[in-house]
Protein backbone atom coordinates (compact mmCIF):
# COMPACT_ATOMS: atom_id res chain seq x y z
CA UNK A 1 0.00 0.00 0.00
CA UNK A 2 1.35 3.45 -0.93
CA UNK A 3 1.22 6.13 1.75
CA UNK A 4 1.47 9.88 1.11
CA UNK A 5 4.39 11.24 3.14
CA UNK A 6 5.94 14.64 3.63
CA UNK A 7 7.59 14.70 0.21
CA UNK A 8 4.32 13.96 -1.55
CA UNK A 9 2.48 16.45 0.64
CA UNK A 10 4.63 19.20 -0.84
CA UNK A 11 3.33 18.17 -4.24
CA UNK A 12 -0.32 18.48 -3.26
CA UNK A 13 -0.58 22.16 -4.07
CA UNK A 14 1.22 21.80 -7.40
CA UNK A 15 -0.89 18.92 -8.72
CA UNK A 16 -4.26 20.16 -7.55
CA UNK A 17 -3.55 23.63 -8.88
CA UNK A 18 -2.70 21.95 -12.17
CA UNK A 19 -6.13 20.34 -12.07
CA UNK A 20 -7.75 23.77 -11.79
CA UNK A 21 -5.46 25.07 -14.53
CA UNK A 22 -6.56 22.20 -16.74
CA UNK A 23 -10.19 23.18 -16.39
CA UNK A 24 -10.12 25.20 -19.58
CA UNK A 25 -13.33 26.50 -21.19
CA UNK A 26 -15.26 23.79 -22.97
CA UNK A 27 -13.99 23.23 -26.49
CA UNK A 28 -17.44 22.52 -27.92
CA UNK A 29 -18.09 26.24 -28.45
CA UNK A 30 -15.48 26.77 -31.15
CA UNK A 31 -14.39 24.90 -34.23
CA UNK A 32 -11.15 22.98 -34.11
CA UNK A 33 -8.35 25.35 -35.06
CA UNK A 34 -5.04 24.04 -33.76
CA UNK A 35 -3.35 20.69 -33.09
CA UNK A 36 0.00 20.30 -31.32
CA UNK A 37 2.15 17.29 -32.23
CA UNK A 38 4.79 16.41 -29.66
CA UNK A 39 7.66 14.17 -30.74
CA UNK A 40 8.91 12.74 -27.46
CA UNK A 41 12.48 13.15 -26.16
CA UNK A 42 15.13 14.83 -28.37
CA UNK A 43 18.63 16.28 -28.12
CA UNK A 44 20.56 14.81 -25.20
CA UNK A 45 17.47 12.74 -24.29
CA UNK A 46 17.58 9.69 -26.58
CA UNK A 47 14.58 7.94 -25.05
CA UNK A 48 14.55 4.17 -25.60
CA UNK A 49 17.44 2.55 -27.43
CA UNK A 50 17.19 -0.72 -29.34
CA UNK A 51 19.11 -3.75 -27.99
CA UNK A 52 21.60 -3.54 -30.89
CA UNK A 53 22.10 0.22 -30.24
CA UNK A 54 21.22 1.05 -33.87
CA UNK A 55 17.96 2.86 -33.23
CA UNK A 56 16.70 5.39 -30.70
CA UNK A 57 13.26 6.60 -29.77
CA UNK A 58 13.87 10.32 -30.32
CA UNK A 59 14.64 9.86 -34.05
CA UNK A 60 11.82 7.40 -34.72
CA UNK A 61 9.07 9.47 -33.14
CA UNK A 62 10.28 12.70 -34.77
CA UNK A 63 10.02 11.01 -38.15
CA UNK A 64 6.46 9.83 -37.38
CA UNK A 65 5.50 13.27 -36.05
CA UNK A 66 6.70 15.08 -39.18
CA UNK A 67 4.94 12.61 -41.46
CA UNK A 68 1.73 13.00 -39.47
CA UNK A 69 1.97 16.79 -39.58
CA UNK A 70 2.39 16.75 -43.34
CA UNK A 71 -0.68 14.51 -43.76
CA UNK A 72 -2.77 16.72 -41.49
CA UNK A 73 -1.76 19.87 -43.38
CA UNK A 74 -2.77 18.26 -46.67
CA UNK A 75 -6.09 16.82 -45.44
CA UNK A 76 -7.06 19.53 -42.93
CA UNK A 77 -5.60 22.75 -44.42
CA UNK A 78 -7.80 24.95 -42.21
CA UNK A 79 -6.15 23.64 -39.02
CA UNK A 80 -2.92 25.08 -37.64
CA UNK A 81 -0.32 22.38 -36.99
CA UNK A 82 2.30 23.13 -34.32
CA UNK A 83 5.27 20.92 -33.43
CA UNK A 84 6.87 21.01 -29.99
CA UNK A 85 10.02 20.15 -31.91
CA UNK A 86 10.68 19.62 -35.62
CA UNK A 87 14.37 18.77 -35.21
CA UNK A 88 16.70 17.00 -32.79
CA UNK A 89 16.57 19.36 -29.81
CA UNK A 90 15.87 18.91 -26.10
CA UNK A 91 12.54 20.35 -24.92
CA UNK A 92 11.62 20.24 -21.18
CA UNK A 93 8.35 18.48 -20.37
CA UNK A 94 6.70 21.58 -18.94
CA UNK A 95 7.63 23.59 -22.04
CA UNK A 96 5.95 21.04 -24.30
CA UNK A 97 2.66 21.63 -22.50
CA UNK A 98 3.32 25.39 -22.47
CA UNK A 99 3.68 25.39 -26.26
CA UNK A 100 0.24 23.81 -26.57
CA UNK A 101 -1.27 26.22 -24.05
CA UNK A 102 0.25 29.32 -25.70
CA UNK A 103 -1.16 28.27 -29.06
CA UNK A 104 -4.60 27.63 -27.48
CA UNK A 105 -4.51 24.17 -29.05
CA UNK A 106 -7.65 22.07 -29.30
CA UNK A 107 -5.70 18.81 -29.12
CA UNK A 108 -2.28 17.64 -27.89
CA UNK A 109 -0.71 14.40 -29.17
CA UNK A 110 2.58 13.15 -27.72
CA UNK A 111 4.27 10.37 -29.73
CA UNK A 112 6.61 7.83 -28.13
CA UNK A 113 8.08 4.35 -28.60
CA UNK A 114 8.17 1.72 -25.89
CA UNK A 115 10.82 -0.60 -24.49
CA UNK A 116 11.22 -3.22 -21.77
CA UNK A 117 14.06 -5.27 -20.30
CA UNK A 118 15.61 -8.02 -22.44
CA UNK A 119 13.79 -10.77 -20.55
CA UNK A 120 10.50 -9.15 -21.63
CA UNK A 121 11.37 -8.73 -25.30
CA UNK A 122 8.42 -10.93 -26.28
CA UNK A 123 6.03 -8.11 -25.29
CA UNK A 124 4.88 -6.03 -28.23
CA UNK A 125 2.12 -3.76 -29.45
CA UNK A 126 0.81 -0.20 -29.45
CA UNK A 127 -1.06 1.58 -26.66
CA UNK A 128 -2.39 5.06 -25.95
CA UNK A 129 -2.58 6.83 -22.59
CA UNK A 130 -4.68 9.61 -21.17
CA UNK A 131 -4.04 11.45 -17.92
CA UNK A 132 -5.24 9.42 -14.95
CA UNK A 133 -4.35 7.67 -11.71
CA UNK A 134 -4.76 4.04 -12.70
CA UNK A 135 -1.11 3.14 -12.15
CA UNK A 136 -0.62 -0.61 -12.38
CA UNK A 137 2.85 -2.05 -11.85
CA UNK A 138 3.11 -2.69 -15.58
CA UNK A 139 2.26 0.90 -16.44
CA UNK A 140 4.43 2.27 -13.67
CA UNK A 141 7.70 1.15 -15.30
CA UNK A 142 6.72 2.92 -18.54
CA UNK A 143 5.60 6.07 -16.74
CA UNK A 144 8.79 6.19 -14.68
CA UNK A 145 10.90 6.01 -17.82
CA UNK A 146 8.98 8.72 -19.69
CA UNK A 147 8.93 11.05 -16.69
CA UNK A 148 12.59 10.47 -15.80
CA UNK A 149 13.57 13.03 -18.43
CA UNK A 150 12.86 15.83 -15.95
CA UNK A 151 16.13 14.93 -14.22
CA UNK A 152 17.92 16.23 -17.35
CA UNK A 153 16.51 19.70 -16.76
CA UNK A 154 18.84 21.98 -14.82
CA UNK A 155 16.21 23.35 -12.44
CA UNK A 156 13.86 20.40 -12.30
CA UNK A 157 13.67 20.26 -8.50
CA UNK A 158 12.27 23.80 -8.51
CA UNK A 159 10.00 23.49 -11.55
CA UNK A 160 8.41 20.23 -10.45
CA UNK A 161 8.29 20.96 -6.71
CA UNK A 162 10.33 17.93 -5.68
CA UNK A 163 8.43 15.45 -7.87
CA UNK A 164 10.36 12.16 -8.00
CA UNK A 165 9.57 10.17 -11.17
CA UNK A 166 10.84 6.96 -9.59
CA UNK A 167 8.73 7.19 -6.42
CA UNK A 168 5.27 5.55 -6.21
CA UNK A 169 4.57 8.01 -3.40
CA UNK A 170 4.72 10.93 -5.83
CA UNK A 171 2.23 9.34 -8.20
CA UNK A 172 -0.44 8.99 -5.56
CA UNK A 173 -0.91 12.75 -5.91
CA UNK A 174 -2.19 12.20 -9.44
CA UNK A 175 -5.35 10.76 -7.93
CA UNK A 176 -6.19 14.30 -6.82
CA UNK A 177 -5.93 15.73 -10.32
CA UNK A 178 -9.26 16.40 -11.99
CA UNK A 179 -8.79 16.54 -15.74
CA UNK A 180 -11.59 18.59 -17.26
CA UNK A 181 -10.92 17.03 -20.67
CA UNK A 182 -10.65 13.36 -19.74
CA UNK A 183 -13.78 12.37 -21.69
CA UNK A 184 -12.54 13.93 -24.94
CA UNK A 185 -9.02 12.60 -24.37
CA UNK A 186 -10.33 9.06 -23.95
CA UNK A 187 -12.46 9.44 -27.07
CA UNK A 188 -9.45 10.46 -29.18
CA UNK A 189 -7.29 7.70 -27.64
CA UNK A 190 -10.00 5.17 -28.49
CA UNK A 191 -10.05 6.28 -32.12
CA UNK A 192 -6.26 5.92 -32.26
CA UNK A 193 -6.33 2.37 -30.93
CA UNK A 194 -9.14 1.40 -33.32
CA UNK A 195 -7.00 2.62 -36.20
CA UNK A 196 -3.90 0.88 -34.84
CA UNK A 197 -5.87 -2.38 -34.97
CA UNK A 198 -5.52 -2.17 -38.79
CA UNK A 199 -1.72 -2.49 -38.47
CA UNK A 200 1.15 -2.34 -39.15
CA UNK A 201 2.01 -3.18 -35.51
CA UNK A 202 0.05 -6.34 -34.86
CA UNK A 203 -0.95 -6.24 -31.19
CA UNK A 204 -3.38 -3.59 -29.94
CA UNK A 205 -2.77 -3.02 -26.20
CA UNK A 206 -5.69 -0.61 -25.81
CA UNK A 207 -6.38 2.69 -24.05
CA UNK A 208 -4.88 3.20 -20.59
CA UNK A 209 -4.48 5.88 -17.95
CA UNK A 210 -1.31 6.95 -16.15
CA UNK A 211 0.42 9.98 -14.64
CA UNK A 212 2.55 11.35 -17.46
CA UNK A 213 4.02 14.74 -16.55
CA UNK A 214 3.82 15.93 -20.17
CA UNK A 215 0.01 15.59 -20.08
CA UNK A 216 -1.01 17.09 -16.76
CA UNK A 217 -0.14 20.71 -17.54
CA UNK A 218 -2.01 20.87 -20.84
CA UNK A 219 -5.34 22.71 -20.95
CA UNK A 220 -6.96 20.72 -23.73
CA UNK A 221 -7.71 17.06 -24.59
CA UNK A 222 -4.30 15.33 -24.54
CA UNK A 223 -2.99 11.83 -25.17
CA UNK A 224 0.36 10.04 -25.23
CA UNK A 225 0.68 7.20 -27.71
CA UNK A 226 3.31 4.43 -27.70
CA UNK A 227 3.63 3.23 -31.31
CA UNK A 228 5.43 -0.04 -30.56
CA UNK A 229 8.29 -1.68 -28.64
CA UNK A 230 11.89 -1.10 -29.68
CA UNK A 231 12.74 -4.06 -27.45
CA UNK A 232 10.57 -6.40 -29.55
CA UNK A 233 12.06 -7.61 -32.82
CA UNK A 234 8.82 -7.62 -34.83
CA UNK A 235 7.75 -4.16 -33.68
CA UNK A 236 11.27 -2.83 -34.24
CA UNK A 237 11.30 -3.98 -37.87
CA UNK A 238 8.14 -1.89 -38.42
CA UNK A 239 8.70 1.31 -36.47
CA UNK A 240 12.29 1.84 -37.69
CA UNK A 241 11.38 1.82 -41.41
CA UNK A 242 10.03 4.63 -43.58
CA UNK A 243 7.14 2.43 -44.67
CA UNK A 244 6.20 1.46 -41.13
CA UNK A 245 6.44 5.04 -39.87
CA UNK A 246 4.30 6.28 -42.77
CA UNK A 247 1.62 3.67 -42.01
CA UNK A 248 1.60 4.61 -38.32
CA UNK A 249 1.27 8.30 -39.25
CA UNK A 250 -1.62 7.35 -41.51
CA UNK A 251 -3.40 5.58 -38.64
CA UNK A 252 -2.98 8.66 -36.44
CA UNK A 253 -4.19 10.97 -39.20
CA UNK A 254 -7.29 8.86 -39.80
CA UNK A 255 -8.00 8.73 -36.06
CA UNK A 256 -7.79 12.52 -35.93
CA UNK A 257 -10.19 12.85 -38.87
CA UNK A 258 -12.82 10.75 -37.12
CA UNK A 259 -12.30 12.57 -33.83
CA UNK A 260 -12.73 15.92 -35.58
CA UNK A 261 -16.03 14.86 -37.13
CA UNK A 262 -17.34 13.94 -33.68
CA UNK A 263 -15.93 17.11 -32.16
CA UNK A 264 -17.59 19.44 -34.66
CA UNK A 265 -20.80 17.42 -34.69
CA UNK A 266 -20.96 17.99 -30.95
CA UNK A 267 -20.39 21.68 -31.60
CA UNK A 268 -23.42 21.81 -33.88
CA UNK A 269 -25.55 19.98 -31.33
CA UNK A 270 -24.55 22.35 -28.55
CA UNK A 271 -25.19 25.41 -30.72
CA UNK A 272 -28.69 24.09 -31.46
CA UNK A 273 -29.24 23.54 -27.75
CA UNK A 274 -28.17 27.12 -27.05
CA UNK A 275 -30.66 28.41 -29.62
CA UNK A 276 -33.40 26.28 -28.10
CA UNK A 277 -32.61 27.66 -24.67
CA UNK A 278 -32.71 31.18 -26.07
CA UNK A 279 -36.15 30.58 -27.59
CA UNK A 280 -37.39 29.11 -24.32
CA UNK A 281 -36.33 32.25 -22.50
CA UNK A 282 -38.14 34.43 -25.03
CA UNK A 283 -41.33 32.46 -24.39
CA UNK A 284 -41.27 32.95 -20.64
CA UNK A 285 -44.12 34.81 -19.04
CA UNK A 286 -43.52 38.41 -17.99
CA UNK A 287 -43.73 37.66 -14.28
CA UNK A 288 -41.06 34.93 -14.58
CA UNK A 289 -38.73 37.38 -16.29
CA UNK A 290 -39.33 39.95 -13.59
CA UNK A 291 -38.65 37.33 -10.92
CA UNK A 292 -35.33 36.52 -12.58
CA UNK A 293 -34.44 40.20 -12.66
CA UNK A 294 -35.10 40.50 -8.94
CA UNK A 295 -32.91 37.47 -8.21
CA UNK A 296 -30.14 38.88 -10.38
CA UNK A 297 -30.45 42.30 -8.75
CA UNK A 298 -30.15 40.73 -5.29
CA UNK A 299 -27.17 38.65 -6.42
CA UNK A 300 -25.51 41.81 -7.75
CA UNK A 301 -26.11 43.58 -4.44
CA UNK A 302 -24.72 40.61 -2.53
CA UNK A 303 -21.72 40.57 -4.84
CA UNK A 304 -21.10 44.24 -4.05
CA UNK A 305 -21.19 43.54 -0.34
CA UNK A 306 -18.81 40.63 -0.70
CA UNK A 307 -16.50 42.76 -2.85
CA UNK A 308 -16.38 45.33 -0.04
CA UNK A 309 -15.56 42.57 2.43
CA UNK A 310 -12.72 41.39 0.21
CA UNK A 311 -11.00 44.76 0.57
CA UNK A 312 -10.57 44.30 4.30
CA UNK A 313 -10.41 40.55 4.88
CA UNK A 314 -10.14 37.14 3.29
CA UNK A 315 -13.44 35.77 1.95
CA UNK A 316 -13.70 32.03 1.34
CA UNK A 317 -15.39 30.78 -1.83
CA UNK A 318 -15.44 27.72 -4.13
CA UNK A 319 -13.45 27.79 -7.38
CA UNK A 320 -15.42 26.00 -10.11
CA UNK A 321 -13.28 26.37 -13.24
CA UNK A 322 -10.47 28.26 -14.96
CA UNK A 323 -10.40 29.43 -18.60
CA UNK A 324 -7.92 31.34 -20.80
CA UNK A 325 -10.77 33.56 -22.08
CA UNK A 326 -13.34 35.53 -20.17
CA UNK A 327 -16.82 33.98 -20.32
CA UNK A 328 -20.08 35.89 -20.36
CA UNK A 329 -22.03 35.79 -17.12
CA UNK A 330 -24.83 33.98 -18.97
CA UNK A 331 -22.52 31.20 -20.29
CA UNK A 332 -24.00 27.73 -19.96
CA UNK A 333 -20.76 26.61 -18.27
CA UNK A 334 -22.04 28.24 -15.06
CA UNK A 335 -25.17 26.06 -15.03
CA UNK A 336 -27.47 28.93 -14.12
CA UNK A 337 -25.44 30.27 -11.18
CA UNK A 338 -25.88 34.04 -10.84
CA UNK A 339 -23.18 34.59 -8.21
CA UNK A 340 -20.18 33.68 -10.37
CA UNK A 341 -17.17 35.96 -10.06
CA UNK A 342 -13.56 35.65 -11.16
CA UNK A 343 -9.97 36.65 -10.48
CA UNK A 344 -7.18 36.79 -13.05
CA UNK A 345 -4.09 34.75 -12.28
CA UNK A 346 -1.30 33.37 -14.47
CA UNK A 347 -3.14 34.30 -17.67
CA UNK A 348 -6.35 32.52 -16.61
CA UNK A 349 -9.78 33.67 -15.51
CA UNK A 350 -10.51 31.66 -12.36
CA UNK A 351 -14.23 31.54 -11.62
CA UNK A 352 -15.67 31.04 -8.16
CA UNK A 353 -19.01 31.14 -6.37
CA UNK A 354 -20.13 31.96 -2.86
CA UNK A 355 -18.42 34.03 -0.22
CA UNK A 356 -18.10 33.00 3.42
CA UNK A 357 -16.25 34.32 6.44
CA UNK A 358 -14.55 31.03 7.29
CA UNK A 359 -13.02 28.03 5.56
CA UNK A 360 -15.37 25.76 7.45
CA UNK A 361 -18.44 27.49 6.00
CA UNK A 362 -17.04 27.23 2.48
CA UNK A 363 -16.17 23.57 2.99
CA UNK A 364 -19.70 22.85 4.20
CA UNK A 365 -21.06 24.22 0.92
CA UNK A 366 -18.40 22.54 -1.25
CA UNK A 367 -20.07 19.08 -1.66
CA UNK A 368 -23.27 20.55 -3.11
CA UNK A 369 -21.36 22.80 -5.52
CA UNK A 370 -19.00 19.98 -6.53
CA UNK A 371 -22.00 17.96 -7.74
CA UNK A 372 -22.34 20.46 -10.59
CA UNK A 373 -18.69 21.43 -11.03
CA UNK A 374 -16.28 18.51 -10.99
CA UNK A 375 -12.95 19.33 -9.36
CA UNK A 376 -14.28 22.35 -7.40
CA UNK A 377 -12.28 23.35 -4.34
CA UNK A 378 -12.18 26.05 -1.66
CA UNK A 379 -10.14 29.23 -2.10
CA UNK A 380 -9.53 32.36 -0.06
CA UNK A 381 -9.87 35.68 -1.92
CA UNK A 382 -8.66 39.08 -0.81
CA UNK A 383 -8.49 42.29 -2.83
CA UNK A 384 -9.13 40.42 -6.06
CA UNK A 385 -6.39 37.86 -5.52
CA UNK A 386 -6.37 34.22 -4.46
CA UNK A 387 -4.48 34.10 -1.17
CA UNK A 388 -5.37 30.61 0.03
CA UNK A 389 -6.30 27.24 -1.46
CA UNK A 390 -7.92 24.45 0.53
CA UNK A 391 -7.97 21.00 -1.11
Amino acid sequence: MWVVGSAAAALLLLFTAAGAYAQNEQQGYQKMKCVVIDAGHGGRDYGCISPDKKYNEKSIVLSVALKLGKMLKEEHPDIKIVYTRDKDVFIPLDERAAIANRNKADLFLSIHANSLASNLSRISGSETYTMGNQVSQGNFDIVKRENAVIAMEDDYTTKYEGFDPSSPESYIIFSLLQNAHSEQSIKFATYIQKEYAKGPVKLNRGVKQAGFVVLWRTTMPSVLTEIGFLSNEEDRKIITTEKGQREIARRLCDAFGKYRVDYEKALLTEEEEEKALGKEKEDKKENEIEAEKKVEKKATADEGKRADNQKSKVVYAVQIMATPKRLQSSASHFKGRKDVRFVQENGLYKYYVGGWDTKQQAQQNLPQIAKLFKGAFVIGVKEGKIVDRVY
